[in-house]
């Protein structure tokens, strides 16, 4: 480490900075690498940039740093992935999933099953190429259907993972005046909307950002739903369900939940119960005599009731299976090889030897190229960095 003074070839004074020198193959990219710590104002960076490039230098290409570490096998692809999803990451779930592509972590659990892969593969070839020697068959498909079930487990997290690193949209629909501004303001923690007991005061969407449980969610408060001969408040209820018809969850509220007009029963109908949670407001007005309407959560905006409840609610309902799982899979390069695979496996199931070993040598090919065993080819190397920033 040297602290010295940035002079331009006329001798100019540029800065003053702090100059580290990375030996390799001890560096990031595994080769020798300079960084000029220097202040950090937009004219000053600007001149050193000029200076450096009159030099010589030039700007690096976007990822290059990570590009080169892999080309010089100081990192593999998921790790280099790993440090994309590192940058993207908007919560702290997010951040920690991308970890484990960092630490080999992901990494080893994929090799465990391209192991098991490659043992049962193995185990049919030598069947086909020594006939003659009496070998015989071991039982490969328990072996197969573990890593099936691998697979399978890994790909289940997919959905998981990218709502996690890019966030989901939560609609909140319900007729007029029935708490949804209450409720958009009380998961936010501040007055986003206007509060009235105006039937019909929305007329538009609004929306807010948040976190809840690890997920980064923006969350739709749109206007009330019911039958109108307004034009323009109409427009707003056509509006509200197509939002919800596109939102990754949709909390479906009501007051009186067994008291449904035609119109809101004719709306809940038609959003199915995959991306829906059916949720009781206002229930510090309910008497505790009056038992809650089954499948229905009870909150309340006013006292916070259930809105804990209803936070993990919408945590199962967007992670599902995958929250219990340690390791997930973002990537749509890994989702689309771990497919590939299941593909190929599949068609073991009942197949002959030679079939066999040809779907095999298949999804071995497939998680290889997963995992950077074989070759990687441009065209994935241009996928895996086109979206790194200059500096990474």
């Amino acid at each position: 480490m040297t602290v010295g003074r940035m002079v331009s070839a006329s001798g100019d004074t540029i800065d003053d900075a702090v100059v580290l020198a990375f030996r390799g193959p001890q560096s990031y990219t595994g080769e020798d690498v300079v960084e000029f710590q220097v202040h950090g104002g937009p004219a000053v960076l600007r001149s050193v940039m000029e200076h450096l490039m009159a030099s010589g230098a030039r700007q690096a290409e976007a990822g290059e740093f990570t590009l080169r570490a892999v080309l010089n096998e100081k990192m593999d692809l998921m790790q280099a992935e790993g440090v994309l999803a590192m940058v993207e990451a908007k919560t702290e779930r997010a951040r920690r999933q991308a970890t484990f592509g960092l630490t080999k972590a992901l990494g080893r659990r994929i090799d465990e099953v391209y192991s098991l892969l490659m043992s049962a593969y193995g185990d049919v070839t030598a069947v086909l190429d020594y006939p003659e020697e009496g070998v015989e068959l071991n039982d490969v498909r328990p072996r197969l259907r573990e890593a099936e079930d691998q697979l399978r487990q890994l790909a289940a997290t997919a959905h998981a993972s990218r709502i996690t690193q890019q966030g989901a949209k939560l609609a909140i629909i319900g007729r007029p005046n029935v708490g949804k501004s209450s409720l958009l303001n009380a998961l936010l923690g501040y007055e986003r909307s206007i509060v009235s007991g105006t039937a019909g005061t929305t007329r538009d969407y609004l929306e807010g950002q948040l976190e809840i449980r690890g997920i980064p969610i923006t969350v739709i408060d749109t206007a009330g739903i019911r039958d109108t001969d307004d034009p323009i408040e109409a427009e707003g209820v056509a509006q509200a369900r197509d939002l919800a018809n596109h939102a990754d969850l949709v909390l479906f509220l009501s007051d009186q939940p067994g008291d449904l007009s035609d119109f809101e029963r004719e709306t809940l109908d038609g959003l199915g119960d995959t991306n829906l949670i059916r949720v009781q407001t206002k229930s510090d007005l309910t008497p505790e005599s009056v038992e809650t309407t089954s499948g229905w959560l009870p909150t309340s905006a006013l006292d916070g009731r259930g809105l804990t409840e209803l936070k993990d609610s919408v945590r199962d309902r967007l992670l599902g299976s995958a929250d219990a799982e340690e390791l997930w899979v973002g990537s749509e390069r890994h989702v689309e090889r771990i497919g590939v695979a299941l593909e190929h496996l599949e068609r073991c199931d009942g197949a002959s030897e030679d079939l066999m070993a040809l779907e095999l040598q298949d999804a071995l090919e497939a998680m290889g190229a997963l995992l950077g065993k074989s070759e990687v080819s441009e065209e994935t190397l241009s996928y895996v960095f086109a979206n790194f920033c200059v500096g990474k």
